[in-house]
This record gives structure tokens, sequence and C-alpha cells, in this order.
């Protein structure tokens, strides 16, 4: 069963660029580290201190795989201690979704 790692973090809003980079070199980790990156999202309007992050996974074994291998990883060890050290992110909440599959990386329909 394919599910989501849906992640909500409350940040900084005055450190809004620290956080895009963080997201970022997520962007290479997460990959690497067996992880299916969906994205990372950042404020945009509205409320300014909410940002997310959906990370998807074949099931739980394979995020716990995933986890062994992220722990492991030096630039994903040196992401978790930038954003320690920075102090962007303020607090973050971790949600499991299952994946509705007919519904995944849907891209939009252009019509002619």
């Amino acid at each position: 069963m394919p599910i989501t790692c849906f992640i909500r973090y409350r940040i900084d809003p005055f450190q809004r660029e620290a956080f895009k980079a963080y997201a970022e070199a997520w962007g290479r980790i997460i990959p690497r580290c067996g992880g299916d990156l969906l994205g990372y999202f950042l404020p945009h309007e509205g409320s300014n201190d909410v940002a997310w992050g959906l990370v998807g996974f074949d099931s739980l074994a394979a995020y716990e795989r995933y986890r062994a291998v992220l722990k492991a990883d030096a630039e994903g060890r040196a992401n978790f201690e930038m954003a320690r050290t920075g102090r962007f992110i303020l607090s973050e909440e971790r949600s499991w979704l299952e994946d509705v599959p007919a519904t995944r990386h849907r891209a939009r329909e252009v019509s002619p």
C-alpha cells in the first residue's frame, strides 16, 4: 500500500529563504535515500509561517529502510544540523496518509 508522509512545518517567516535552501537540499537527498519526493511548498498567500513537505513510500517497511539510509547520509545529517542551528523551523508535525493510486502524479490535461 503506497503511503505519503505529510509534513507540516511552522517556520520563521523572516527566514523563508533559509527554509527554501533546506527544502531544495531535500530535493537531492530524499530520492537518493529511497523516498519519492512529491514536493516542498512555501507559503505564498495567507499564512506566512506554514510550509509543507510530502514524501511518498511504497510501504512502512520502505520508509524504515529510507530512515536507515538517511541516518547514514552525510548531506542529510548536514541539512538537519543546518535547520537545528538556523532555528528557522519552529515546529514540525507528521501525518501518514494512504494514497489513492488513481490520483497520484496526475498531470493537467491541456485542451486542444
